[in-house]
């Protein structure tokens, strides 16, 4: 295994590569696994790596997912809520014109098995909602926003 830290874009990535065989790649960027397949034949060009996400074991049971004692909170300037680290949606808690409280949960995110509680840093309305149940998120996406 290899294992690499990346920062792009002053977002640090902690990368470790796990299996490599002539077309496929396991990969873990910040605890969430990617399957990595290279176009063409012979070994991997960084240019032409196509990353698709690993679903979630559809067999682990919320309980079997160790939760997260600390909240978790990301902000924007622009009063968007933003993903603190690369994950899977599993459950909106809001509906966009819902109005919310400080330190209301939002979002729980998914990410190396743990359930991350994502929570207002501030009172207001849900404005709009950028996700939906399900789907793969990166560092610094744009979750949803607060007016």
């Amino acid at each position: 295994m290899k294992e690499y830290n990346f920062i792009i874009n002053g977002n640090e990535y902690h990368v470790s590569i796990e299996n490599v065989n002539d077309t496929t790649a396991e990969v873990m960027v910040n605890g969430a696994s990617f399957n990595v397949e290279f176009e063409g034949e012979g070994k991997p060009k960084a240019r032409q790596e196509k990353l698709t996400q690993v679903a979630p074991d559809p067999q682990a049971t919320p309980a079997e997912r160790p939760q997260v004692s600390k909240p978790t909170v990301a902000t924007s300037p622009a009063s968007g809520i933003k993903s603190p680290l690369p994950g899977v949606i599993l459950e909106i808690k809001v509906n966009v014109g819902d109005t919310i409280t400080e330190g209301q949960h939002l979002v729980v995110l998914e990410a190396m098995k743990m359930e991350n509680n994502i929570d207002a840093d501030r009172s207001g309305v849900v404005k709009s909602i950028n996700v939906t149940r399900g789907d793969s998120v990166l560092e610094g996406d744009l979750l949803l926003t607060i007016e």
